[in-house]
């Protein structure tokens, strides 16, 4: 039953990020971005963007953090290798990481989509050229990566030391969602976008992972 609740809860967000992704894309779009580029919701955007200006420094730092995020994924992949080797069939590999599996490849999928159909572009130019900003990637990265490996780590991280890493995993997404907020390399529209993203592939991740193992 409280299962159900999970899954009812986890259609109930892709509804709502669709609808949030129809509203960035055709509500209050007005020529704000870098070479008249538009943006919709322009005044919330515009709003916030005047309060945090953009800071490179916090930028370049967000993206260190990130790539630190990326040993997480490695941490896990190589649990499955290894279980994969040893064991000599992927369906013998542990549900839960064929699932983390799956979280990650459509993590990927959803960046790609969002590159090729394009909600909104960075409120700078990055090296002189216009960017896709909508959903910030650095803030799925943070959240999908990090509390997918909080629901999961009591499994494979020793129980001496699970407390600590996950707290550790929990600062190092806050940094990257805070530093990527106040970089201003985002509209504030692209940050929650992403959360709103992140949240529902990590409720689906939740209430499955719930499911089979």
């Amino acid at each position: 039953m409280k299962n159900k609740k999970n899954i009812i809860i986890s259609i109930l967000l892709t509804i709502l990020s669709i609808v949030y992704i129809y509203v960035v894309k055709t509500i209050d779009v007005s020529s704000i971005g870098p070479n008249n580029s538009k943006v919709g919701l322009s005044k919330l955007n515009e709003g916030f963007r005047n309060i945090v200006h953009s800071n490179m420094t916090i930028y370049k730092i967000t993206e260190v953090l990130g790539y630190i995020i990326f040993i997480i994924v490695l941490f896990y992949g190589l649990i499955g290798l290894y279980q994969f080797i040893k064991r000599k069939s992927i369906f013998k590999v542990d549900k839960r990481l064929l699932l983390l599996g799956v979280l990650y490849v459509v993590l990927i999928g959803i960046y790609v989509f969002f590159e090729k159909f394009i909600i909104n572009y960075r409120p700078i130019l990055i090296d002189g050229k216009l960017e896709a900003s909508f959903p910030s990637s650095h803030t799925m990265l943070a959240l999908c990566v990090c509390m997918s490996s909080i629901i999961i780590s009591k499994k494979y991280i020793n129980i001496k030391y699970v407390h600590k890493v996950n707290l550790i995993t929990t600062i190092l997404m806050l940094l990257v969602l805070v530093g990527r907020l106040v970089s201003g390399v985002h509209w504030i529209s692209d940050i929650i976008g992403g959360i709103l993203i992140s949240c529902t592939l990590l409720m689906y991740f939740y209430s499955i992972n719930k499911k089979i193992v």
